[in-house]
C-alpha cells in the first residue's frame, strides 16, 4: 500500500452512516433511521445533504464513499443513487466506530496508496455555512499531510453542554488557511455541568464533532500500535473478521491514546441532532411551539410536535417543554429535559416480541 510518485495526495470523503438514531425514535426506525430522514424542510435527508456539501471536495460521485450496516445499504443506494456500487462498504454487524474506520482506511489505502486522506464524516450532521466547512476541511487536510496527523474537527462551544465530549487544546501547532490548530491534550466524556461550564471559560476547549482528517498509512500505523486486537484479524481476513470483533470507539482505540491527535476549532454552524431538541434548535423561531404538523395548541408553550401523517391534527392543552411525535403505529411523549431516555426506552420496547415490528 504505497502512494504513487508526483501525486498530489487524494482526498477520499466516507460517510458514517451504519447509526440507529434511537433517540428520534419513532420516527427513526431501524430500517428508516435517522440519516435517512429530512428534518429540515429542505427535500433533502440528513444523508444527502451531507453527500452534497462533500462533492465540491471530493470532485465528483466517484470519490465519495459511504460505510453502512447491511440492512441499510440498500436504503443507502436509494438515497445515493448516483453513487458507484463500489464505493458502499457493508458491514455485516455494527461494531462502533473503530472498525468502521479501520476497514475502511484500510480500503482507501488499497485504492489509493497510504497517503491519500483520508475524511470521516457522520451522515446526520447539520452544517448551515457549506463553505466555511469546506474551507475548514481543505485547512485540516493540509494540517494531515503537512503533520502526518491525525486531525479532528473541535466545534467552537456556545454553551455549556453535557451532551458533548470535549477536547483540550494543548501546544500551538501552527495556521493552516485563517484557522490555528493545536496538539490534543486530551479527551474528556460528556461531562457535569459544573465540568462544562469551566471548560466553556477556559476557552480551551472545543466540542468533539466525530470527523477526522489524516493519511491512510498514518491511521493504520496507529491502529496496528493502539489496537491490534482490532486491527489483526481485520488484516488477515478483512470483513469476514466483524464476527469476531469487539465494540470498540475511534476515540477509545486510538484518539485517547495516539500521539499524533490534533484539533483544529472551527465554526461552521454545526449540529449533531442529537435528539428532537435539536429540532427547537434549528426551527424555534418566535413561535411558542416548534410544529411539524396541524397542532391546535391551547396554553401550551416551548413544546415540539410532530406528526407523519399530513391530514393528522394534534390538540395539546396545558402542556409545556414536551416532545410530542406521532408516527405511523407509534407515539412519543416526554419531557424535553429526559429526550436522553428515549434510547433506553426503545431498548425496552425490544426487549418484547410483540414490540419489534415498532423499532
Amino acid at each position: 500500500m504505497t502512494q504513487p510518485t508526483n501525486q498530489t495526495p487524494r482526498l477520499v470523503p466516507i460517510i458514517l452512516a451504519g447509526g440507529k438514531g434511537e433517540r428520534f425514535w419513532p420516527v427513526s426506525r431501524l430500517k428508516n433511521p435517522k440519516q435517512f430522514l429530512c428534518l429540515d424542510g429542505s427535500g433533502r435527508s440528513l444523508m444527502q445533504s451531507t453527500a452534497d456539501r462533500l462533492l465540491p471536495l471530493a470532485g465528483g460521485w466517484d470519490a465519495i464513499w459511504v460505510i453502512t450496516a447491511s440492512h441499510l445499504a440498500e436504503g443507502v443506494k436509494q438515497q445515493l443513487p448516483e453513487l458507484p456500487v463500489e464505493n458502499i462498504l457493508v458491514e455485516p454487524q455494527g461494531r462502533d466506530t473503530a472498525p468502521a474506520v479501520a476497514w475502511a482506511t484500510l480500503e482507501v489505502a488499497k485504492r489509493h496508496g497510504d497517503d491519500a486522506i483520508a475524511c470521516f464524516f457522520p451522515a446526520d450532521h447539520y452544517i448551515t455555512d457549506e463553505p466555511k466547512f469546506r474551507a475548514t476541511i481543505s485547512a485540516a487536510a493540509d494540517l494531515a499531510q503537512s503533520q502526518g496527523a491525525i486531525a479532528t474537527l473541535g466545534i467552537q462551544p456556545t454553551f455549556p453542554s453535557t451532551g458533548y465530549g470535549y477536547i483540550e487544546q494543548g501546544d500551538d501547532a501552527g495556521q493552516y488557511g485563517d484557522l490555528a490548530a493545536y496538539r490534543v491534550s486530551r479527551f474528556t466524556e460528556k461531562p457535569e455541568r459544573s465540568v462544562a461550564e469551566e471548560f466553556l471559560a477556559s476557552g480551551r476547549y472545543s466540542w468533539n464533532s466525530g470527523m477526522f482528517i489524516f493519511p491512510a498509512g498514518i491511521m493504520i500505523d496507529e491502529l496496528k500500535t493502539y489496537a491490534p486486537e482490532l486491527m489483526g484479524p481485520l488484516l488477515a481476513k478483512g470483513v469476514d473478521a466483524y464476527a469476531e470483533l469487539e465494540k470498540l470507539s475511534i476515540d477509545y482505540a486510538v484518539m485517547e491514546k495516539t500521539q499524533k491527535a490534533y484539533v483544529m476549532p472551527a465554526n461552521f454552524g454545526w449540529d449533531d441532532l442529537g435528539d428532537w431538541n435539536a429540532i427547537e434548535r434549528l426551527m424555534k423561531g418566535d413561535q411558542a411551539n416548534v410544529d411539524m404538523c396541524e397542532h391546535q395548541a391551547h396554553d401550551t408553550n416551548g413544546c415540539i410536535v410532530y406528526s407523519s401523517d399530513e391530514e393528522e391534527v394534534v390538540v395539546t392543552i396545558g402542556l409545556e417543554d414536551v416532545v410530542v411525535v406521532r408516527d405511523g403505529n407509534a407515539t412519543l411523549i416526554v419531557k424535553k429535559d429526559r429526550t436522553q431516555e428515549i434510547k433506553k426506552a426503545v431498548k425496552a420496547l425490544g426487549k418484547e416480541d410483540k414490540f419489534l415490528h415498532l423499532l
